[in-house]
């Protein structure tokens, strides 16, 4: 048996132990090691302590992991490695989790919540009280045993500064005081939460502002805003409150703005109706690969939603609420930056939706053709 393994077995014999007596805390689990192993150095003491308490505690081997500001992302493969993201790259730990640990890990995760993973029910998602996001599956859908995605929450807020040059910066900034609606639109991972939340921070601290996201990571710092989550249904089905149940109550809460964390269903007609009709600097986002194929996404969601509505009024609706498509991307170097800001525009005959390019990540900002809304609305 290798000092790895032998170690294993000590913090499998350990946890079984204090999970007997009902009591987890460091000094109890370490007068018991020390009773059956009383020879072990003083360095593999703490580690086999320290496991043992993350498992009995937290969240067993990658609790580490979880409280290190650098890691983004914690990634753990069936029974096997664990791999994080740091600034933007993918990196293999030391750290290996097997699979009744990785079991373990996405149970101590979903029960406290009401919800459950199992054959029966082998796909996930949930948050941490931190508001990281998690996502597990589990076999027979997960072929080599349970896979977790558990993506941080980063409390700090970063600026717009990070993503664009000044002039760009000042273009949005101005966007947002005018009231324009904005969609925002990049790959899984570019970092369109990060730049909605940056945004969002330029919004006027006494607009109210109704915030509402599948889990709640927007941190706005106004003064009056209130953040709506959607709910999954739990261990027995019932319970769920869609996003689009939510849009729908916001409209009655008296809002100034809307924010919509990522809209990818039937809310977004109702986000679209909602910037038509008086809730101008509402701000969204979705998923896609440029600017123009975020309008056409966006067609393709509300479709999806209502698909008796014929695409020349949805593409009307899209181009009537839409004043700006800003898109992020991830660079090679694993940084997020904007790579382009356009605006719908409207095509001849039935060409699908279009765009005017006013910034394509170099060059001089083009001057927008839409009315800021503010002057609209007086």
């Amino acid at each position: 048996m290798s000092p790895d393994d032998r170690l294993g077995a000590l913090v499998d014999e350990l946890h079984r132990e204090v999970v007997e007596r009902g009591v987890g805390d460091a000094s109890t689990a370490r007068r018991a090691l020390l009773t059956q192993a009383p020879l072990l150095a003083d360095r593999d003491v703490d580690r086999v302590v320290e496991r043992v308490v993350a498992r009995v505690e937290g969240l067993g081997a990658i609790d580490s992991l979880l409280a290190d500001p650098g890691v983004d992302e914690v990634m753990v493969n069936g029974g096997g490695a664990v791999w994080v993201e740091r600034a933007g790259r993918l990196e293999r730990t030391t750290i290996t989790v097997d699979e009744r640990e990785a079991y373990t890990i996405l149970e101590r995760i979903v029960a406290p919540l009401g919800l459950r993973v199992d054959r029966s029910s082998p796909i996930v998602d949930a948050r941490l009280p931190d508001g990281s996001r998690v996502h597990g599956i589990v076999p027979p859908l997960a072929i080599d045993g349970p896979t977790i995605t558990i993506r941080r929450f980063s409390v700090a807020s970063i600026p717009l500064e990070r993503f664009a040059p000044p002039p760009v910066v000042r273009f949005l900034r101005a966007a947002i005081a005018a009231r324009m609606n904005i969609l925002v639109s990049g790959g899984s991972g570019a970092g369109k939460t990060t730049v909605l939340n940056a945004l969002g921070a330029s919004i006027d601290v006494e607009t109210r502002v109704v915030t509402i996201e599948d889990a709640a990571e927007l941190r706005l710092p106004g003064a009056h805003i209130i953040r709506l989550e959607s709910r999954r249904a739990n261990a027995e089905g019932i319970g769920e409150v869609a996003v689009r149940e939510l849009v729908r109550t916001a409209l009655r809460m008296r809002p100034d703005r809307i924010v919509v964390g990522e809209v990818r269903g039937g809310e977004s007609i109702d986000m679209l109706q909602a910037m038509n009709t008086g809730h101008a600097g509402s701000l969204t986002t979705c998923h896609a690969n440029g600017a123009l194929d975020a309008l056409r996404r966006l067609e393709t969601l509300v479709l999806l939603g209502d698909a008796a509505l014929p695409i020349d009024a949805v593409r009307a609706q899209v181009h009537a609420a839409i004043d700006l498509v800003v898109h992020v991307a991830r660079q090679p170097d694993g940084s997020r930056t904007i790579a382009a800001v356009a605006e719908p525009a409207l095509a001849p005959g039935d060409a699908g939706p279009a765009i005017t390019m006013l910034w394509n990540g170099a060059g001089p900002l083009a001057r927008p053709s839409r009315p800021a809304r503010w002057r609209v609305a007086r």
